[in-house]
């Protein structure tokens, strides 16, 4: 681990090559613009690969961090087995839990016997809230509002590449790997800024060939709050005006917390909502 110095596997090295990085950053992240996180990260790598069969000694230090929460494939497998879930959606989340997000799992749970939700407990971008301080957050949410037996929720240390489609993908495969049948697509998924376009990442399932995935993408457009409606909708629930919708997305919680605003239980639950103001009160009293 480059933070701790702890050795958490040990690789036999069969494969050495140079890395053609400008290669590598168009054709995962359909960019070499370093503003990119993720070309940055590549940008920012040695110039030699080394590849070989890994030995894994320790789960690292994010499994000591999250015991409860960071479960392997085999864990999450026999809990779907003793629930009695053969349907299984997973939901992907960097962010706390906002409206939109309840939403789509809720949809999933109509569609399928119960859902995963799989948070990212690695390395995120800065600006992003800690994984403690969002873990709490979704915790203190789930528990209250959504139906025993019909959730789980775990962890995965997991280092976010924001590479739009092609993460969404990723993630589709990791999730297959931990038994879940389907993958939780919203808009822009795994995307930052401008670089993807907003259902970049469903178009990519679309692409692929009838069985090169066991999982299944569950799609989801724009999804908000609407007054009129009293409730939250989609385009292909609701027919009104754009005044009656609230527009949520976890980048807009963080303005609104960084701009002091007052955030509605229509946008997020005031619970989730206390956790995050704690967060961002203590941040303001360290500066």
């Amino acid at each position: 681990d480059a933070d701790s110095g702890d050795v958490l596997a040990v690789m036999i090295v069969t494969e050495k090559y140079k890395i053609n990085k400008k290669y590598e950053c168009k054709h995962v992240y359909r960019t070499t613009d370093a503003v990119h996180p993720g070309v940055a990260s590549v940008m920012a790598q040695g110039e030699i690969n080394l590849g070989g069969p890994v030995r894994v000694l320790s789960a690292g230090p994010i499994a000591a961090e999250f015991p409860d929460l960071v479960m392997g494939p085999f864990e999450t497998r026999a809990l779907f087995e003793k629930y009695g879930w053969s349907q299984v959606a997973a939901f992907q989340t960097r962010n706390p839990m906002h409206r939109s997000h309840e939403h789509m799992v809720t949809m999933a749970m109509d569609v399928c016997d119960g859902v995963l939700i799989h948070q990212v407990l690695g390395k995120l971008k800065p600006g992003d809230i800690p994984a403690a301080v969002r873990v709490k957050a979704v915790d203190t949410v789930v528990k209250r509002h959504f139906s025993p037996g019909t959730w789980v929720q775990a962890g995965v240390p997991l280092e976010m590449r924001y590479a739009g489609p092609r993460e969404a993908l990723l993630h589709a495969v990791f999730r297959q790997n931990f038994g879940c049948s389907h993958l939780i697509v919203g808009r822009d998924h795994a995307g930052i800024g401008d670089f993807y376009g907003p259902f970049d990442a469903h178009q990519i399932f679309d692409a692929l060939r009838p069985d090169a995935l066991h999982i299944e993408a569950l799609k989801f457009g724009i999804t908000f709050y609407c007054h009129r409606c009293a409730g939250m909708a989609t385009n292909q629930t609701c027919a009104h005006e754009e005044s009656d919708r609230l527009q949520i997305s976890g980048t807009r919680l963080r303005e609104m917390f960084k701009n002091h605003e007052d955030i509605p239980p229509e946008f997020s639950r005031p619970e989730g909502v206390a956790v995050l103001r704690d967060y961002y009160d203590s941040l303001r009293k360290q500066g």
